[in-house]
């Protein structure tokens, strides 16, 4: 957006101007800062972020006589400096807390019910999941959904025959073994 004292012109010719700098010194400072750093995915980031940064600050960088490209450099590699700060602090905190604790492996009966679930249309799925494993009242359902609560009830009426079509001869077929215990958490 043009400054309301900067001429129209002026403005074109400054974004001319910066555009002519970024290509002549972007492949150099990627280069540069990949060689400081190491890595040069991280080296395009930095420099792309520097870029954006005295992109804004373009009024104030003098791209003929002054030192834009070192600006730029300087912006980069403190941001690399500051990821890597980051970085080494997640490490340092996942480091006290220990290896996660050892989750066992889905049971073959909730695989089948969630493949199930997958299979039936949104809102009765949603509707199955609020009622059956959420222990969500039908009104309390309806609320969450806002819809009412006839058109829960017929959600969780088709939504349940849909299930037992697809669990059919499988160890969840409600018609020869009662629906396990779903653990909640």
């Amino acid at each position: 957006m043009r400054r309301p004292d900067e001429p129209h012109d002026a403005r074109i010719a400054g974004e001319h101007e910066f555009d002519t700098f970024y290509a002549a010194s972007v492949g150099r400072l990627i280069g540069q800062l990949y060689a400081m750093t190491g890595d040069l995915a991280e080296a395009q980031d930095v420099v792309q972020e520097a870029f954006a940064r005295a992109w804004e600050r373009r009024a104030e960088l003098d791209l003929d006589g002054g030192a834009p490209e070192a600006w730029v450099r300087t912006v980069a590699w403190r941001l690399a400096v500051s990821r890597w700060r980051r970085v080494r602090t997640a490490l340092a905190f996942a480091r006290r807390q220990g290896p996660p604790a050892a989750v066992p492996p889905p049971e073959p009966h909730h695989v089948l019910l969630v493949q199930a679930l997958r299979q039936i249309p949104e809102a009765q799925r949603r509707a199955v999941v609020l009622h059956h494993l959420c222990d969500l009242t039908v009104e309390q359902v309806a609320a969450e959904a806002d819809c009412p609560v006839g058109t829960v009830k017929a959600q969780l009426s088709r939504g349940r025959a849909a299930l037992a079509r697809l669990l059919a001869d499988t160890e969840l077929d409600p018609r020869t073994t009662p629906l396990p215990e779903v653990r909640h958490g």
